[in-house]
């Protein structure tokens, strides 16, 4: 096909057809459209958007490029749960196996860092001998045997989505919210999940800035998987403080086992149970989030999540002596440094923004298409707004692969703290659900 016409009629702000927006996906799948002209479409949608119909057909046409899921019939329903993405969001991590223990069956297909934002896949390949890229017949015995994988698309599954997530990463065209929504439900909807729940991320260290755009989003994923078949919810959280205590991916990693063990911090773990609580009501397991969120609970502090996680790193290929090993070691970068506070107070600002900038300047993310990652460097131990600090008190710890590297992060993150005589407003966490 000829997409430059394509290119032209979005530029000037005019619908698409469906079967034009097809008839696209099939030819870049295909090769015969090069990145260059699918960059340049890219960047007209970002500026111009697509409308519900365009978004639709584009998702529809996303998901049929490649082959979808199966499973075997079976009372444990498939649930799945996506994130817009943010700084030091690792939920996923921890909730698939806290999933699995409450009865569900989880077949999380995930993807690669995106602009600030650290990619699922980075973070468990981090993990001696971890592999990501599975088949489909193997995930699906996974998925039934252990209950849960956490991988990437399979190399017939979705084939559009896995080109153009690298391309809208490499273009700056990833905030496009049609693109966001079309990239999304089309792996969720080729995973042919029974329900649904969208961690959909607001402030600084997001795609969406504004709590107003993540709920436009949110309403526009949630309305189009409803309309193709697939019970959705979004949970609208904020990101203007990076979630956790860490970012970059063997340290999120890290942090993802502490939470499984009880010991996690509690942002994170109030995310983990949300999102599961959220999944536990819509399948119709209990009738009142207040008590799925107690089942939730109770079943990740049995210890039974844990177990169920090496079991998962085990089935995908982790030496499990070699993670343990990792996991009680001090640090895995060459370079340790930090900032303290210089005074008492309490920390009012912890920006997201600077500090994922940060974390993917000094390897952990994607500045190019081809860019190698450094799974070992990032930032830890962040005091978070509402913390008191006395002089000495660390603010972050940076991980870095080098002394130079390391001592230009820590000129660039004084920026990224503030610390004042009073505590500050706490703003709560998730701030809505559509």
């Amino acid at each position: 096909m000829t997409i430059l016409p394509l290119i032209e009629a979005k530029r000037d702000g005019q619908p698409l057809a469906p079967e034009a927006l097809a008839s696209l996906v099939r030819a870049y799948v295909a090769g015969d459209i090069p990145d260059y002209q699918m960059a340049a479409f890219l960047m007209a949608v970002h500026c111009r958007g697509l409308d519900a119909a365009e978004t639709r057909a584009l998702t529809l046409a996303m998901r049929d490029s490649g082959e979808v899921l199966h499973f075997a019939a079976d009372s444990r329903p498939v649930v799945d749960k996506h994130s817009t993405g943010g700084v030091g969001d690792k939920v996923s991590l921890p909730l698939a196996p806290l999933l699995a223990c409450l009865g569900f069956r989880v077949p999380m297909i995930c993807g690669r860092s995106l602009g600030i934002t650290g990619g699922t896949l980075d973070k468990l390949e981090s993990i001696p001998g971890l592999t990501t890229a599975l088949s489909r017949d193997r995930i699906l015995q996974q998925v039934q045997d252990i209950g849960c994988v956490i991988c990437g698309q399979t190399g017939h599954m979705v084939p559009a989505d896995r080109k153009l997530y690298a391309l809208r990463d490499a273009t700056g065209t990833v905030p496009a919210p049609s693109l966001i929504t079309a990239s999304i439900l089309a792996k969720k909807l080729a995973a042919r999940s029974d329900a649904l729940v969208l961690d959909v991320k607001f402030g600084s260290g997001a795609f969406m800035r504004s709590l107003d755009e993540a709920r436009d989003l949110a309403q526009t994923m949630v309305g189009l998987a409803h309309d193709c078949g697939l019970p959705a919810r979004a949970l609208l959280t904020d990101m203007n403080t990076p979630l956790g205590r860490a970012a970059g991916n063997w340290l999120e990693v890290k942090e993802a086992v502490q939470c499984l063990d009880g010991q996690g911090p509690p942002d994170l773990q109030t995310l983990v149970v949300e999102c599961a609580a959220h999944l536990y009501l819509m399948t119709e397991r209990t009738h009142t989030l207040e008590r799925a969120r107690v089942v939730v609970e109770k079943c990740l502090q049995s210890g039974a999540p844990r177990r169920r996680w090496n079991e998962m790193l085990a089935a995908q290929g982790a030496d499990l002596d070699a993670f343990a090993a990792k996991l009680d070691a001090d640090r895995a970068a060459p370079v340790v440094a930090e900032i303290t506070a210089g005074r008492e107070g309490y920390v009012t600002r912890c920006d997201a923004r600077i500090l994922g900038d940060v974390v993917r300047d000094l390897g952990a993310g994607r500045l190019r298409l081809d860019a190698p990652l450094n799974p070992d460097v990032g930032v830890s131990a962040l005091a978070k707004p509402g913390d008191h600090v006395t002089p000495d008190s660390t603010l972050v710890r940076v991980h870095a692969a080098q002394p130079e590297q390391a001592e230009t992060a820590l000129q660039r993150l004084v920026a990224a703290f503030t610390v004042s005589d009073d505590p500050p407003p706490l703003p709560p966490l998730v701030a809505g659900v559509i």
